[in-house]
């Protein structure tokens, strides 16, 4: 696919147009899910160490909601 159109006036693709930007909002949303995914191992293991914690003090640990 390219940009360019010859049955426009300034001969932009508006397809190409539409790609580029679908393009650039998918690399939004890889990096913010990556963002997301790193954050959620680290809590993961923050939790995991609380819990691991309140165990070996023979604490019971609250059931999940």
């Amino acid at each position: 696919m390219n940009d360019y159109c010859g049955l426009t006036k300034d001969h932009k693709c508006i397809k190409w147009m539409d790609y580029e930007l679908t393009r650039l909002e998918l690399e939004e949303a890889d990096d913010l899910c990556h963002g997301n995914w790193i954050e959620i191992q680290h809590l993961r293991e923050y939790i995991d160490t609380l819990q691991a914690v309140l165990r070996e003090n023979n604490i019971t640990i609250p059931e999940e909601y």
